[in-house]
């Protein structure tokens, strides 16, 4: 935390109930739950529904399939750009304005988009498109706001509540994909542009959520009681120990979620073009991608508990051998299967899943409390940044080998996981300083 965070200040003293309650403190945390839960409800839908079109949209109006993955590389790079001034902000004046403020940004981006396909203007799509991405980030980092009160042994409990509720409406967008088409079409508007009216109106949704009921501030509530443990421990004389990291556990974990979200992204950007290039319908690349999204999401309670009980590197392990799964399904399965379509994007969702939730444990493991949020900023940038680069190359590699080579080579890449584990393993308890 910053210096205006750690220092007590009269802004504080609204929050003496928390405390000096931990049954306040308890109270609050649940209902903290329950606005994530809904919050990420809403913003699902948000993001799900667009990443189902995107590359649709950008493809008829540049004409050509290889750039195709740009749409999804532009608002992966809004995303790092917004995790860090989402971040940023909540850290300054809590979670309700930054990740209100992120969702608002995200419903003008699609807005922004849907004007853009109205208008035929690329340029104006690009840049909507960057904007659009606030809201995939804000939809990530909602999960912390569920932590920022929760005991030790409830903050995996927290996350994997957050991500399974996203679940509902990640699974809903892209369903609802033919009949917000429909609904575009009867008011004059572009049919592909349809999902974004849906994730302009779901992303606002999610941020009027956080701005109306996400107070008190859970973040403000944490900091205040961190402020009075360290004034109650400076009383006693007693100092904070000097904040230290396992290096080779935080280039293990940066590694596993880079890797993981490059190889789903990049085969998941192309999947629509693969099935209607073969044929498929709208409403069937939506179920395909439902399918898939909802594998990303709904085993997350379960894939937390087989992370603690079983281990992170078993379960990093488990990521890459899954991925590489997913790709020989997308490379071998007849391209007119939705069942081998639903098997390939099935077990790509699930294998980012394993490695998010994975990865994200080890970067937790190796961090104390005084270095955790910088270093899990910095490592939130590198994994959007890699989404962006998977979404950028995907058309290009699609355009010139296939979509099976391109979902081969994904497979084959995440077979890198083992190594990267292994190393870690290796080098466990090797401490430094920082």
């Amino acid at each position: 935390m910053g210096k205006g965070n750690r220092k007590p200040g009269p802004g504080n003293h609204r929050y003496e109930a928390y405390t000096e309650s931990p049954e306040q403190v308890r109270k609050l945390y649940k209902r903290t739950l329950s606005i994530v839960v809904l919050s990420q409800i809403f913003g699902g839908a948000g993001l799900a529904a667009g990443i189902t079109v995107g590359a649709l949209i950008a493809r008829d109006m540049l004409g050509t399939d290889s750039m195709a993955g740009l749409p999804t590389a532009l608002f992966t790079l809004g995303a790092a750009l917004s995790a860090l001034i989402v971040g940023r902000f909540s850290q300054r004046s809590g979670r309700r304005f930054g990740l209100a403020g992120g969702f608002l940004a995200g419903s003008l981006g699609a807005v922004g988009v849907i004007t853009a396909t109205m208008m035929e203007s690329i340029w104006l799509l690009f840049a909507a498109l960057f904007i659009y991405g606030a809201g995939s980030a804000t939809n990530l980092q909602v999960r912390y706001a569920g932590t920022d009160l929760a005991g030790p042994k409830q903050r995996a409990t927290a996350v994997s509540i957050a991500l399974v509720s996203t679940t509902v409406g990640a699974v809903a967008g892209p369903n609802l994909v033919g009949v917000m088409g429909e609904f575009a079409s009867s008011i004059g508007i572009p049919p592909l542009a349809g999902p974004f009216i849906l994730a302009a109106a779901a992303y606002l949704a999610a941020g009027l959520v956080m701005l109306i009921l996400l107070r008190p501030d859970p973040l403000l509530v944490a900091n205040a009681i961190e402020s009075s443990r360290q004034a109650a421990a400076e009383e006693n004389g007693e100092a904070p120990a000097a904040g230290h990291s396992d290096r080779r556990g935080v280039i293990a974990g940066a590694t596993v979620m880079v890797v993981t979200q490059l190889i789903m992204t990049g085969v998941m950007t192309m999947t629509p073009v693969h099935m209607e290039q073969h044929g498929h319908t709208l409403s069937a690349v939506g179920s395909v991608i439902g399918v898939h999204i909802a594998l990303m999401y709904l085993p997350s309670l379960l894939t937390g508990i087989l992370v603690d009980r079983i281990g992170r590197n078993v379960m990093a392990a488990a990521a890459g051998v899954t991925l590489l799964a997913a790709g020989v399904a997308g490379a071998f399965s007849p391209p007119d299967s939705l069942f081998g379509l639903y098997a390939a994007l099935g077990l790509l969702g699930l294998g980012w899943n394993f490695g998010l939730i994975s990865g994200t444990a080890m970067i937790v493991d190796a961090t104390a409390p005084s270095v955790r949020a910088k270093t899990q900023g910095s490592v939130d940038v590198l994994v959007a940044l890699s989404g962006a680069t998977g979404g950028m190359l995907s058309g290009v590699i699609a355009a010139h080998t296939g979509f099976g080579a391109l979902a081969l080579g994904g497979g084959i890449l995440s077979l890198l996981l083992i190594p990267v584990v292994v190393w870690s393993v290796r080098g466990r308890g090797k401490q430094v300083a920082v």
